[in-house]
């Protein structure tokens, strides 16, 4: 889907109205599924800056309340959401020549509670932030590209602060995992549910793994 300013609003709602009905399902109450929709339109709008205030003042809210609670604690089945968008692209933009490309990107924060972040490199930055980065896996074909997949990194600042993660509601079982380790994971969870491509992208960081090239290999993936 191109940005909101070069679809026609009445095609761009019908859109996402068929694309929010199939994932229906994934959200506990009426009310978060409609706040979504004006999530996803406030995302697509042509806006000078996307946040809480501005999607939420586009959705018609008085303040960000709503928004924020969507995004920080509505009860929404997000691994099911993934796998519902992750059909949506093999549906719309599928190839047998199309490439799953692995990288990560960081958002600057303020404090220590955000989940993951710690003082490290980030892109968005160019130099060392307080940050939280995650690992993202993205489709890119012959009819277009679009986010298949996420996974937040987390160091071993906090992984190997249990107190700390049970505080900030990271499940018991999440251990440390590198970059290139998600990825991985990422990649077999892809081509495990079916989604056609034949090449893996990514920086050098991944290339160099062994355990990702191995696994690439013994799949049969360029």
């Amino acid at each position: 889907m191109a940005v909101g300013h070069s679809i026609e609003p009445v095609l761009l709602r019908a859109a996402v109205d068929g694309l929010l009905g199939r994932i229906a399902g994934r959200f506990a109450r009426v009310e978060t599924r409609r706040r979504a929709k004006g999530l996803v339109l406030g995302l697509l709008a042509d806006l000078p800056r996307k946040n809480c205030w501005t999607i939420a003042e586009h959705a018609g809210d008085s303040s960000p309340d709503g928004m924020q609670h969507l995004l920080n604690r509505a009860s929404i089945d997000t691994d099911g959401l993934r796998d519902d968008l992750r059909d949506y692209v093999v549906e719309h933009l599928g190839d047998p020549d199309a490439v799953l490309v692995g990288d990560e990107t960081g958002d600057v924060k303020k404090g220590v509670r955000t989940v993951g972040v710690q003082r490290q490199y980030t892109g968005t930055a160019g130099r060392v932030e307080n940050a939280q980065v995650a690992v993202y896996l993205t489709y890119a074909s012959r009819h277009g590209h679009a986010l298949l997949d996420r996974e937040l990194y987390l160091p071993k600042s906090w992984t190997g602060d249990r107190p700390r993660c049970e505080q900030a509601g990271v499940p018991a079982e999440v251990e440390f995992a590198t970059k290139p380790a998600l990825t991985t994971t990422m990649i077999g969870r892809a081509l495990d549910a079916g989604v056609p491509a034949s090449w893996v992208a990514a920086d050098e960081v991944y290339g160099a793994d062994p355990k990702l090239r191995g696994e690439l290999e013994d799949r049969r993936i360029g």
